[in-house]
């Protein structure tokens, strides 16, 4: 730490008035905040790797000279173990669409807009960037090729099928592992700058020029190599917490698609699409056996929740494509057919009288052990009960008898009912649901609200309990604390995979998700 001052002082003048340390993003590499007395800031940081960092400080001053949206560097240790960036401050394409993401593929406009403005910057730093770029500066790796892809094959082979313990043939998977490797690497597929861990939290979002926009940045790119571009359109695309609904990833694809006629000749749409499904499935093999390794042996809980989205993005892409690879299509077929990942169907009814079906593919992992739910997780006795209501007509009776659970307060958040186009609708309707995500109040209220009813659920789960109940309130019962109740009980019934009984109150409205 303080040879990293001793480079800011170097590169400043003066030592800094304050230091922030910020928070880990998954790697080794420390990042601090320096902020100097005129309240100027930069982002310093400290790397184990020599290699690693020097890969990052040649392609970031690279990219600088292109003048495509990267961090600056501004200074370089001699050793080359530390550095200093330009500060692209706090927000990241990631935390603004949480909003989203949390409500199961539901996203604003404002969000959908984002993701399209950040699709289509994609291109320029692949084609763009990769024109006179010496690949030999890359790490670990200067290209994507055959052996990368069967150590990634290899990963998901002994990481999570094994972890499942489905039967396969090792030697007939063996050789589509090898077919399918000699596919991915094929010539005549542009070979630009690979990200390789293009996602949304490595975008950063800082402001632009122009009134009340967002431009995106690019950070975290040290991974990166020369390959083909369909690798990170299918990790973005695919990233298995964000569950992009269908027509939002058909038109990220095609916004990509036409970005990039810009910057190269493009093949057919026909092509284009078989190629990209082909790099989805590596990219979803890939991605599984990173979560069996961090969350099947490392016991890292938020790895096993992922499990279950990502099982089933593979079964929609099983389900849209004939794999030429005949061993691996059938092992990935009983893959996505075992109990664990089955998917529940529920069946409401909502209020403008329409019947809609969720599935929800939360349900048990493969390994019990100490860091995993209770065998009741799938199929447990617990019946978890969720009300909204409206403060001036009571608080909803416990029918159980237990007088067990939780009722929220909803009031704190801004009203919709408070304005004329919105008081002849409920939480359940788009027009609210957008009025209270873009405000945002709410999402951070049933962010706590999660935390606690997942501790509770789990809990209640091991011990064999039988009944659970949560009240949202707010003045009139009908929107905030409609929107809070219908989004709990959805959360609770993905995760975990029980029966959750919804009553809206006063609008009459009984669901049961089974």
């Amino acid at each position: 730490m303080e040879k990293l001052i001793a480079l800011y002082k170097e590169w400043s003048g003066d030592v800094p008035a304050t230091t922030e340390k910020l928070p880990g993003a998954g790697s080794n590499r420390e990042y601090y905040r320096f902020r100097a007395a005129d309240g100027t800031s930069v982002i310093g940081c400290i790397g184990t790797s020599r290699d690693e960092n020097h890969a990052f400080v040649y392609l970031a001053r690279h990219f600088t000279r292109r003048k495509l949206p990267v961090p600056r560097v501004l200074a370089v240790s001699s050793d080359e173990l530390r550095y200093l960036q330009t500060d692209l401050g706090n927000v990241s394409l990631f935390d603004a669409i949480r909003g989203g993401r949390e409500a199961g593929g539901r996203y604003t406009l404002a969000e959908q807009q984002l993701l399209k403005q950040t699709i289509r910057e994609l291109p320029d730093i692949q084609i763009r960037g990769a024109r006179g770029l010496d690949f030999s500066n890359c790490y670990p790796q200067p290209a994507f090729d055959q052996d990368s892809v069967l150590f990634d094959l290899n990963y998901f082979k002994y990481c999570f099928l094994k972890a499942t313990e489905l039967d396969f043939h090792e030697l007939k998977l063996e050789a589509d592992f090898r077919l399918m490797a000699k596919d991915l690497t094929q010539a005549g597929d542009e070979q630009c700058f690979l990200y390789r861990d293009f996602q949304a939290r490595n975008v950063m979002l800082s402001q632009s020029p122009s009134p009340n926009t967002q431009q995106p940045f690019f950070i975290d790119f040290q991974g990166g190599r020369r390959g083909p571009y369909y690798y990170d359109l299918a990790s973005f695309l695919w990233q298995a917490s964000a569950r992009y609904p269908h027509k939002l990833r058909r038109e990220l694809v095609y916004e990509y698609y036409n970005a990039l006629k810009q910057f190269t000749e493009v093949p057919s749409s026909h092509h284009f699409v078989a190629r990209l499904r082909l790099f989805v499935l590596f990219r979803l093999l890939q991605v599984l056996g990173a979560y069996g390794f961090r969350g099947y042996f490392e016991r890292k809980q938020h790895f096993i929740d992922s499990i279950p989205p990502a099982i089933q993005n593979l079964r929609e892409l099983l389900a849209s494509v004939q794999l030429p690879y005949p061993h691996l299509a059938e092992v990935l077929q009983r893959l996505c057919a075992l109990p664990q990942f089955q998917l529940v169907e529920t069946t409401a009814s909502r209020a403008d009288g329409y019947k809609t079906t969720e599935r929800n593919p939360y349900k048990a992992h493969p390994l019990d052990g100490p860091a995993t739910f209770s065998k009741y997780d799938a199929q447990g006795p617990l019946v978890v009960k969720v009300y909204s209501f409206s403060y001036r007509k009571g608080i909803p009776d416990d029918e159980s008898g237990n007088g067990g659970g939780y009722v929220f307060d909803c009031r704190s958040t801004h009203n919709p009912g408070r304005y004329e186009p919105y008081k002849q609708l409920t939480g359940l309707d788009e027009p609210v649901i957008r009025f209270l995500e873009d405000d945002g109040e709410i999402l951070t209220f049933l962010d706590s609200v999660y935390r606690l009813a997942d501790a509770h659920v789990r809990r209640y789960i091991q011990r064999g309990f039988t009944s659970l109940m949560f009240c949202f309130g707010c003045t009139g019962g009908q929107h905030r604390s409609v929107y809070s109740a219908q989004h709990l009980a959805e959360h609770i019934h993905r995760k975990f995979g029980i029966e959750v009984r919804i009553v809206h109150r006063e609008q009459g409205i009984t669901q049961t998700l089974r």
